[in-house]
């Protein structure tokens, strides 16, 4: 029976979730319905939670608006969700961070995780970077037209 179970649930969960830990400030784009029309919208905030797993799986998003707290829970493997991009990496030493519900300004401020940089990294920007150069190169320039 559990079998049958995780089959069926393997069907409705994203492929390549995103990556992202508790303590992070994200950027959560939802597709929102409006009419007919469907638009992306931003949510950014911090990862406060994250909870369960499967394709129940959610995390917990809180950004203070005009001196109000928002939080915002998010199925992970919802079809609603776009995309999560990674603004900042966030240093903490706790599984929920529930304690910045009372906290304000900059005490509810998260420290950032200061990421070493490899050899690899620096050779792949390197590249990338040197890629875009000639990309640039290569590409016509566009001329200005005589005024008749």
């Amino acid at each position: 029976m559990n079998n049958i179970i995780r089959a069926i649930e393997a069907e409705y969960m994203k492929k390549e979730p995103p990556k992202f830990d508790i303590g992070d400030t994200v950027k959560v784009w939802v597709k929102v319905v409006e009419g007919n029309r469907e638009r992306l919208q931003a949510f950014e905030g911090t990862v406060i939670a994250k909870r369960s797993g499967s394709v129940r799986e959610t995390f917990t998003v809180r950004r203070v608006s005009f001196g109000v707290g928002i939080e915002r829970i998010f199925p992970l493997h919802s079809p609603r969700i776009d995309r999560v991009e990674v603004m900042r990496k966030g240093r903490v030493r706790r599984a929920k961070l529930y304690y910045l519900r009372n906290l304000s300004g900059k005490a509810a401020k998260v420290d950032e995780k200061i990421v070493a940089v490899t050899a690899e990294d620096k050779a792949a920007k390197a590249a990338a970077k040197a890629e875009a150069k000639k990309a640039k190169a290569v590409a016509p320039k566009a001329t200005a037209k005589p005024k008749a």
